[in-house]
């Protein structure tokens, strides 16, 4: 039983989480050929690092250490969430926010 099946688009989904830099040129490489499962993933790792960023300049201005630990807590859970579904070849939601990212990025095509 072979478990490591060959998923169209999963180097770019992969490609999707490493930084947001990696999101913007997961983007550009998915226009053609659209793959779904390339599409779900980028959308999701857009979306976790776009949220970081945000509330990372929000905390910049009003600046409490405990609130920033909570913050990157959050993103590393969310992210290793997400990149985790990608190498195992699932379409899963991360937790709490995956399904507003889903209908918040629907450019992402």
């Amino acid at each position: 039983m072979e478990t490591n099946q060959k998923i169209p688009g999963k180097t770019t989904g992969i490609i999707a989480y490493l930084t947001i830099v990696g999101a913007i040129i997961a983007i550009t490489m998915n226009v053609e050929p659209k793959h779904d499962f390339a599409r779900f993933h980028t959308r999701q790792a857009f979306g976790i690092h776009l949220l970081f960023h945000a509330f990372a300049l929000f905390s910049s201005v009003w600046y409490n250490q405990y609130g920033l630990y909570g913050l990157y807590l959050c993103y590393i859970v969310l992210w290793v969430y997400g990149f985790i579904g990608a190498l195992n070849n699932k379409k899963q939601l991360v937790p709490i926010v995956g399904p507003y990212f889903q209908k918040w990025f629907t450019f992402i095509q």
